[in-house]
């Protein structure tokens, strides 16, 4: 937290040049500083109940670019949100320490699950941004209606209002793509996830139409393209996130630095690779054991499900998977809830309900305790029994 907070500050801090208190507008803010920034801020807000304020600053960027911060940051937060949903029940469950998305400091790995990380980043900014221009948020922006008036197909043509993915995917690279200034390996891994992420939300557009004619006899219909919800954009990536293919780098070309061996070895190799498909360089950690230097906390301590209704198959494994396979028992905790209940209207306009204790078992992985050998006088005596 520390660590994403301060990185948050610096950021923020006047840049080489400005001048503070004096009236005199700190120098504009790249794509690159402001996505950053809005990020940042939003980590430090879900980390710490002190969050830093990074308004004033976003100010001074250029607007053009000021115009699309708002939904810059609630794509990155829903992105955040549908990461920890997707791997609720996994070892690996999108922890704090996986929202960080630059690499120009070496602190990131390029593991399946950070491929993960950046496309459904990159999804996020890219949804919102389209949601928001098909909804006239921007002056600049509206539906995209290219193909109004054109046939589609037997009985259908093109009309309404579709989603303008276009521009969403646009600004979205602009914001999103500008965090990676390197030219190695791991920066290429990581802007073709980014890519990937917003070929997902193309990928999941869904064709809406409706019906035209006499009486409603549908003899023709007017169609548009409609972004999908972002849940079956999740479960899109998280699918691509299990086929995700790891790229074997000729490091006999490779070498430090931005030298032509390094990019043809990089250009080779992504030339075999689909740009729909995540990929990654380095085999995961064990995220059954704690390590802090990796932020990662093990399975110890982790909920799992034993029983309920309408559960999937991946939940109904999940303590095998949390807590056995992990070599920790399950331990069952009767924990008592509390709720309203029988609530009733009451005329006029009050709702008023009753309080209710529950008792549930909830289910966790925990240590085995290991077993006492039996004293040697124990033993002796044991051992008498049976002769």
């Amino acid at each position: 937290m520390d660590h994403l907070c301060s990185k948050c500050l610096c950021l923020a801090s006047p840049q080489e040049g400005s001048v503070e208190e004096s009236g005199v507008a700190h120098a504009p803010m790249d794509p690159c500083q402001l996505f950053a920034l809005v990020v940042m801020s939003m980590c430090c807000h879900i980390l710490s109940t002190t969050a830093w304020s990074v308004n004033n600053f976003l100010m001074t960027g250029p607007k053009a670019y000021l115009t699309y911060t708002s939904s810059v940051q609630a794509g990155a937060q829903s992105g955040i949100e549908e990461c920890k949903h997707q791997f609720t029940w996994d070892r690996w469950n999108c922890p704090e320490s996986a929202l960080q998305l630059s690499t120009h400091n070496g602190l990131r790995s390029a593991t399946r699950e950070t491929a993960f990380v950046h496309a459904i980043s990159a999804a996020g900014v890219m949804y919102t941004l389209t949601k928001n221009c098909s909804m006239g948020d921007f002056d600049n922006c509206g539906c995209d209606d290219s193909k109004i008036g054109k046939m589609g197909g037997r009985g259908w043509v093109w009309g309404g209002c579709s989603d303008n993915v276009d521009f969403g995917e646009r600004i979205a690279k602009k914001f999103v793509d500008a965090l990676e200034s390197g030219h190695d390996s791991r920066a290429a891994v990581n802007l073709h996830n980014n890519e990937a992420g917003r070929l997902a939300v193309k990928a999941t557009l869904k064709r809406t139409c409706k019906c035209h004619g006499v009486s409603g006899s549908c003899s023709i219909q007017t169609c548009w393209m409609q972004l999908a919800d972002f849940r079956d954009i999740g479960n899109y990536l998280k699918m691509k996130h299990d086929q995700a293919q790891k790229l074997e780098m000729d490091k006999i070309r490779i070498r430090a630095g931005n030298s032509a061996d390094n990019r043809g070895a990089i250009a080779d190799t992504f030339s075999s690779v689909a740009r729909t498909e995540l990929i990654y360089m380095e085999d995961s950690p064990d995220y059954c054991v704690k390590n802090l230097s990796l932020g990662l906390h093990g399975t110890e301590g982790r909920e799992c499900l034993q029983s309920g209704k309408n559960l999937s198959q991946w939940e109904k494994r999940s303590c095998r998977r949390l807590c056995h396979e992990c070599g920790l028992k399950v331990e069952e905790r009767r924990i008592e809830t509390v709720s309203s209940c029988n609530c009733k209207f009451h005329w006029c306009c009050t709702v008023k309900c009753e309080t209710c204790t529950q008792t549930v078992a909830k289910y966790f992985c925990a240590k085995r305790h290991k077993r006492r050998r039996p004293h040697n006088n124990s033993r002796r005596r044991q051992h008498a029994r049976n002769r």
